[in-house]
């Protein structure tokens, strides 16, 4: 499990994480982001554990992937990509960052109205 920065939100019951993956408290609102700090998302269009993010898409929202020897932590599991790399997915959906983020700036929330803000 991920080191988490806490203090209110201390009292909730915070899910289990991957390494690749930590929670902080932002304006009361607890965020999933990469370990370079780089906020996570999810993707509408993706099904059934399966990324339909590819090729271009894939530039512009670069998947989260698992670093090596990644196993299941909680409701994180890997699903392979058709480039052979592994990819996080929560609760059955592939994650991803956005390429105009920067850490603690967050920008793709909402874009397409199909990107969304990853949440537990």
């Amino acid at each position: 499990m991920s080191n988490r920065k806490t203090s209110s939100a201390a009292a909730l019951t915070l899910p289990p994480t991957p390494v690749d993956i930590s929670l902080f408290e932002e304006g009361g609102v607890i965020a999933m982001r990469t370990a370079e700090g780089l906020a996570v998302y999810r993707y509408d269009r993706d099904v059934d554990g399966k990324s339909n993010c590819i090729d271009a898409c894939s530039r512009e929202w670069p998947p989260v992937l698992a670093s090596g020897g990644a196993r299941r932590v909680g409701d994180w599991i890997t699903i392979k990509r058709s480039d052979d790399t592994l990819q996080w997915t929560y609760r059955g959906k592939p994650v991803y960052t956005f390429a105009h983020d920067v850490p603690g700036r967050t920008q793709g929330d909402g874009v397409g109205g199909v990107w969304h803000l990853l949440t537990p």
